[in-house]
């Protein structure tokens, strides 16, 4: 696997997506979780998207509950939780694990491309991945990086 492209997940509904249908855009992959100190990001996260979205750009949510069982809810409870209180319409994707044997194939590549502040491990929820328009990770926010404050780099991403 050498790009996102090359991947596949879950979407939220159980059907299975093949991320090459994000081939030519810019895209951030977000781990969430909905009883997360850092959840309301979902807000800037949604701004993201519907600010950007015309250009090429798609934002990517993860539910995990691998940090603090901050994510404790099954597909459904997630979906009508992001949409009820966020009004999320960006692409939701079946829960995951980021770390470890289980972590799904997709973070084991991320993590490998753009290890963090404590290696390849994911810190904590709402580490978000940029990846180009080649399906190439281009940088790695930590959890407390705004949504907001990634504006300048999707700006220069999106050419």
């Amino acid at each position: 696997m050498t790009s996102l492209h090359d991947f596949s997940a879950a979407g939220i509904d159980g059907t299975d997506q093949d991320l090459s249908a994000y081939k030519d855009q810019v895209v951030l992959v977000v781990n969430t979780a909905s009883k997360c100190g850092f959840t309301p990001q979902y807000e800037g996260l949604q701004k993201l998207h519907e600010t950007y979205a015309d250009r090429g750009f798609a934002v990517l949510g993860f539910p995990c509950d691998q940090f603090g069982h901050q994510e404790p809810g099954d597909e459904a409870e997630i979906a009508s939780f992001c949409s009820t209180n966020y009004g999320v319409t960006f692409p939701m994707f079946a829960k995951i694990e980021v770390n470890g044997d289980g972590a799904h194939p997709l973070y084991q590549w991320l993590k490998g491309e753009q290890g963090g502040l404590i290696g390849d491990g994911i810190k904590w929820n709402f580490t978000k991945f940029l990846v180009g328009r080649d399906g190439q990770v281009i940088d790695r926010y930590a959890p407390t990086t705004k949504p907001e404050k990634l504006t300048g780099d999707i700006e220069k991403a999106l050419g």
